[in-house]
């Protein structure tokens, strides 16, 4: 956080290093080997991507778009229809706005304790360490759907899985080890020396994993408005639709046709476009967002950001 602010105070801004700050949806770099699961059938088609940050892939080789530290991580999946991101947990927040695409994230070891169903626009916020996992639930006729995503913190850890994940990658060759990478056994890869895999998820730690309920899971979500909602909702913090994290808040923000919403950031700030298309001017000089791109706003200057034929916007802030 403190990079990103240092960085940016003295900066003259130019639509080029504006530009510099904008990851397009059609520049997105997958990764279609991130986690232990990737083998996995009805797994093995999923991609995963590190927007800002690294994420909490266990690839090292996934590209990073913004390595920058903003005190939060920007990534997003995309999967076909039924392909499913099998049960795991994390240390720290896990929010999805979901842009494309109909999901639903289903919660346990084996998934089978609650689920809940989302649709674009709405948005999720899981507690830490809980067991969660979700499928693209769309028709196969659609387009794959994807899921932006924010993880808590600079570096978000690392992700626990349920048992079974385990046992079903090391049945087709890969091994997770204890730093945290993944060896591939069927290129001939074997773990440094010195390097254990890493044993399965234990029973002690999976019962002392929250365990959600039917009411607990429809509570992790904030539904799109039915309808024209123009202006800005804050969605996470204090006084949010849904319980506050640590580290950032999350804010949905709609302009109608010519609407602006301006405002001076003393923080990290990034721009995800959900629908519609919108400009973000810093000191008179202007990048156009289209529906995908996600943009880290300079620190320090006052933004504006304008749609001429409207825009649904999510707006995260580093607290």
């Amino acid at each position: 956080m403190d990079g990103v602010a240092t960085g940016d105070v003295g900066t003259r801004w130019t639509a080029e290093t504006l530009e510099g700050r904008v990851v397009r949806y059609r520049d997105l770099r997958p990764c279609l080997n991130a986690f232990i699961d990737t083998r996995t059938p009805g797994s093995e088609a999923k991609e995963n991507f590190t927007i800002i940050g690294p994420g909490v892939s266990e690839n090292p080789d996934q590209h990073v778009h913004i390595a920058e530290p903003h005190g939060f991580n920007i990534g997003g999946a995309r999967q076909p229809a039924n392909c499913v991101n099998s049960q795991h947990s994390h240390d720290t927040a896990e929010v999805f706005v979901v842009h494309t695409g109909r999901w639903r994230f289903d919660f346990g070891e084996n998934g089978e304790d609650a689920s809940v169903e989302a649709s674009p626009g709405d948005a999720v916020s899981f507690p830490i360490k809980a067991f969660r996992g979700f499928t693209n639930i769309g028709s196969p006729d659609d387009e794959p759907g994807f899921l932006w995503s924010v993880l808590g913190g600079d570096d978000p850890g690392r992700v626990t899985w349920a048992p079974r994940v385990f046992e079903m990658a090391r049945d087709y060759g890969l091994v997770l080890l204890e730093n945290g990478a993944l060896v591939d056994t069927t290129r001939g890869e074997t773990p440094p020396p010195g390097v254990a895999p890493m044993p399965p998820t234990s029973r002690e730690m999976v019962e002392s994993l929250r365990r959600m309920t039917p009411a607990d899971a429809e509570a992790v979500i904030a539904r799109a408005p039915a309808g024209p909602a123009p202006g800005e909702r804050l969605l996470i913090g204090e006084g949010g639709a849904l319980a506050a994290t640590d580290g950032f808040t999350l804010s949905r923000i709609e302009l109608a046709a010519g609407d602006a919403a301006d405002g001076v950031p003393t923080g990290p700030e990034v721009v995800f476009v959900h629908r519609g298309g919108a400009v973000v001017d810093v000191e008179g000089q202007r990048v156009a967002l289209g529906q995908g791109d996600t943009m880290t706003v300079p620190v320090g200057p006052a933004r504006r950001l304008v749609s001429d034929r409207g825009a649904v916007l999510f707006v995260v802030r580093g607290t």
